[in-house]
C-alpha cells in the first residue's frame, strides 16, 4: 500500500454533513477522493478491529486501501492530540463495496437504520460534495425539479451530462479496443512462434534460392521453344498454385512439394530434371 509523496499529497479536505453526522473526505493531488474508514465505524458503532481485518483481508479493498494523513477538526483547546494523524482510507468509489459488506440484519437494532442510510445515500452525498460543492444533505431547493425544467440552464446541464457520459463510454470503448488489439497481436506472435516451431514459417533463404533456380530453369526451357521471356509466366503459375505473392513467402512445409512441381514441369518441357 506504499505510495509516493506526490500521490499522498492532500489537495483538499472537506467535512460533509450527512444528516446529523460529520463525514471527512480528502482529495489527493492526483484527483482521487479518499474516505477515512475508522470515524465511520465509530459513528455506526462497528468494531474497528474487525472491519480493519475485513478490509485488509479482502483482495480488492486491501489493494486499494491506503494510509492518509488527515487533519483532525474536533481537537479541544489545550489537548495534546496531534493535529494530523494517519488513517486507513478507502477510495470514494469503493466506499459502498465496504459498506454493503456489513450485513444490516446482523447489527444492533439501534444502528440498523443509520447503517442502511449510509449504504443508500452516503456515496452520493460525498460524491456531490466534490463534484458540485454540496456539503450537506439539506437543500432549500428541489434540484431534481430544477433540472427537469425546460430552461436554458437546465438544457445546458443535461447536454453537458450527456457529453460526459458519451466521453466516458468512448474512453471505455477505446480502452477495450486497445486491449483487444494488444491481445490479437500477442496471439499473432504466439501463432508465428508456433508455426516456426512446427515448420509453418516461410522458406529459408537457402530454400528460396533453390526455388528461384528451379523457376529459372523451367522458364529457360520453355523460352527455348516459345522464343519469349517466360519468367513471369512460371512465377505467376507458382504464385497462383500456392496462393502467395513472392517465392520467399512459400510456407516451409510446402518446399518439397513446390520443388517436385517445378521438377515435373521441367521434365515435361525438356525431358530431364537438372535440379
Amino acid at each position: 500500500m506504499s505510495q509516493s509523496d506526490q500521490e499522498l499529497q492532500i489537495a483538499e479536505q472537506k467535512t460533509v454533513l450527512f444528516y446529523d453526522d460529520a463525514v471527512t473526505a480528502v482529495r489527493l493531488a492526483d484527483g482521487r477522493v479518499f474516505i477515512p474508514v475508522r470515524p465511520i465505524c465509530e459513528t455506526l458503532g462497528l468494531d474497528w478491529s474487525a472491519q480493519y481485518r475485513r478490509i485488509t483481508n479482502d483482495l480488492v479493498l486491501g489493494d486499494v486501501a491506503m494510509s492518509v494523513a488527515v487533519t483532525t477538526t474536533d481537537i479541544e483547546k489545550g489537548s495534546r492530540r496531534p493535529l494530523t494523524s494517519e488513517m486507513i482510507c478507502l477510495p470514494l468509489d469503493y466506499l459502498n463495496g465496504w459498506l454493503f459488506g456489513v450485513n444490516a440484519k446482523r447489527v444492533k437494532d439501534e444502528i440498523r437504520d443509520r447503517l442502511v442510510r449510509y449504504q443508500k445515500e452516503c456515496y452520493q452525498v460525498l460524491n456531490e460534495a466534490f463534484q458540485d460543492g454540496r456539503l450537506t444533505t439539506e437543500t432549500d431547493v428541489d434540484v431534481e425539479a430544477l433540472l427537469a425544467q425546460d430552461s436554458p440552464a437546465a438544457q445546458a446541464y443535461q447536454i453537458a451530462m450527456a457529453v460526459v457520459r458519451m466521453a466516458r463510454q468512448q474512453l471505455i470503448m477505446e480502452a477495450r479496443l486497445d486491449t483487444a488489439v494488444s491481445t490479437l497481436s500477442e496471439h499473432g506472435e504466439r501463432l508465428d512462434q508456433l508455426e516456426a516451431a512446427v515448420g509453418g514459417e516461410h522458406v529459408t533463404e537457402v530454400q528460396a534460392a533453390q526455388i528461384s533456380q528451379a523457376v529459372k530453369a523451367v522458364a529457360i526451357a520453355i523460352g527455348k521453344k516459345t522464343k519469349r521471356n517466360e519468367f513471369g509466366g512460371v512465377y505467376g503459375e507458382l504464385y497462383r498454385k500456392y496462393g502467395i505473392t513472392s517465392y520467399k513467402m512459400l510456407p516451409a512445409k510446402k518446399f518439397e512439394e513446390a520443388m517436385n512441381f517445378l521438377t515435373e514441369w521441367h521434365q515435361n518441357v525438356a525431358g530431364d530434371a537438372p535440379f
